[in-house]
């Protein structure tokens, strides 16, 4: 086996170290095989089947989409290769803190079920940023969807095809750079061939592999402790490995004052900026199916994460138990990938390189459908002359492609650096590029007083003061992007009275269901 390490320069190379020991054998890749064969055969299939003539069919599945469907593949998409790597580190290395987010996120997303998504549904949207349009300005929609498509290529793809990559070559040899080539390549095939149909069932058997291999990964790991699950408890405990609450006031730690702030600002305010989750709740029949489907993903939130924190302590424990089969040169977010490789037994080690393909899959597939919508929908179609539907249905598979390798590049990049979380990385990018265009929404549904210029100042100015404060440092990066959208709430809506009041019709488009 060749084990990454960093060099003087960052870069990731091989150290020779018990060559060939832990390669993949023949019933592991049996396993993968059977996998890619299958989400293959998903997105031919529905290619096949559909034959797609509108952009509905592609976009949102024609509407068909069930909630309780809906639901998991809101989860799955939640839930990348972040999530199946880079949480468990984190645990590894810290505690659950981060856990905190999930539970004060799963109250936000009943308020969210109830009053957000019904609303948006009703309005039969594909690019959740037409209802800026239709409420501020097509400049305004235009503007947030650059801002989107910017930071789902380049903060999540990135990160997200990188970090399995990096596992997959720790576990089977292969170079991170045909690791990321291999799973993009795949991906971008069912997802341009089967559009949502595709990307929404195949997140359903992803959430099958993925779960069932780290659930599986839980238990075999705590029976390979001595003394068993009574140890794992004392030991966790004792090291504070499962602290969960921190209400201290410093702005520089992941407080639980911290994950609340966000979580207002990020789901119970702002919830239909991101356009690779609504998309699916676009997908289903009615209003009332779309408030279903985020019950659904609510509900399979808080056991998921346990899931995944759960791994991560419970590899502390273990390799506390044996501090000799640590490999300290590894970077933080390969710990995982080492147990994987080392311990687990033939076949269930396929099973688990399959769960990471699935996790990162998954999220991958939902970005570059979601990516195809806005620039087909969003510029696309708003600026060639009548296109008819089947050529932006086909433009929307040829911009899928491209979005693909777009983010295969990013990855293959980003393998060149020394980064010590993945996961600190992915929530620093979000809050720099994501919350500036936030808070847009949250003026548009809550209030009726905001205008086209207010918002467009407040989204100008909460980007640059979120920038000022990442480049002083000054708190902790899980803030940026609470910070940023109360920045362009507040200043959005105070421009807004400098310019007169919105005059068109506002009925519909705010949480007050009668307002004219």
């Amino acid at each position: 086996m060749a084990w990454p390490r960093l060099d003087a320069s960052g870069r990731i190379e091989a150290a020779a170290i018990e060559s060939g020991k832990y390669l993949l054998k023949w019933q592991d890749w049996a396993v993968i095989v059977f996998y890619l064969a299958l989400v293959i055969g998903i997105g031919g299939y529905f290619y096949l089947r559909e034959r797609r003539q509108s952009t509905s069919d592609f976009f949102v599945g024609g509407r068909s989409i069930p909630f309780w469907a809906a639901g998991i593949s809101l989860y799955a998409t939640n839930t990348s290769s972040i999530s199946f790597i880079a949480i468990p580190a984190k645990a590894f290395e810290t505690n659950w803190q981060y856990m905190t987010n999930n539970l004060i996120a799963v109250v936000g997303l009943m308020f969210v079920a109830v009053w957000i998504v019904p609303l948006l549904r009703r309005l039969n949207l594909m690019s959740v940023f037409s209802y800026l349009e239709t409420r501020f300005h097509p400049a305004i929609r235009m503007l947030a969807s650059a801002l989107c498509i910017a930071m789902q290529v380049g903060a999540r793809m990135s990160v997200i095809l990188f970090l399995p990559a990096l596992a997959i070559a720790t576990i089977t040899g292969i170079s991170v750079a045909l690791s990321v080539v291999l799973m993009g390549v795949f991906t971008i095939i069912y997802t341009a061939m089967g559009g949502m149909k595709a990307v929404i069932w195949t997140d359903v058997v992803q959430v099958i592999v993925k779960m069932g291999g780290a659930i599986f990964a839980i238990g075999f790991i705590i029976w390979h402790i001595p003394g068993g699950a009574p140890e794992f408890w004392d030991v966790a405990t004792a090291n504070q490995k499962m602290k969960t609450f921190d209400f201290s006031f410093d702005l520089t730690k992941a407080t639980v004052w911290g994950f609340i702030f966000l979580v207002l600002f990020d789901v119970v305010l702002t919830f239909p900026k991101d356009q690779v989750l609504m998309q699916r709740t676009l997908s289903t029949p009615s209003d009332k199916e779309a408030g279903r489907s985020i019950w659904a993903f609510a509900a399979i939130m808080i056991p998921g994460g346990l899931v995944f924190y759960s791994i991560g302590t419970a590899l502390f424990v273990y390799y506390k138990a044996h501090p000799e089969r640590l490999n300290p040169t590894l970077p933080i977010d390969a710990t995982f990938p080492l147990f994987i490789a080392a311990e687990l037994p033939t076949g269930v080690t396929g099973l688990i390189v399959a769960g990471i393909f699935a996790a990162a899959m998954a999220t991958l597939s939902s970005i570059m459908n979601s990516v195809a919508t806005l620039v087909s929908v969003d510029f696309y179609e708003r600026l060639v002359k009548a296109p008819d539907q089947r050529r932006s249905v086909l433009f929307a598979e040829i911009t899928t492609v491209v979005v693909g390798l777009v983010g295969i590049g990013l990855a293959l990049l980003m393998s060149r650096y020394d980064i010590h979380s993945l996961f600190d990385v992915s929530i620093e990018l979000a809050g720099l590029l994501g919350g500036g265009f936030a808070g847009s929404y949250t003026l548009g549904m809550f209030t009726r007083r905001a205008n086209s210029p207010g918002v467009a100042i407040g989204i100008g100015c909460s980007i640059v003061l979120t920038f000022v404060a990442w480049w002083l440092d000054l708190v902790h990066p899980y803030f940026y992007l609470a910070i940023s959208i109360l920045l362009s709430i507040v200043i959005g809506y105070l421009a807004s009275l400098c310019f007169p009041a919105p005059q068109r019709s506002l009925k519909g488009l705010t949480i007050y269901r009668d307002a004219e």
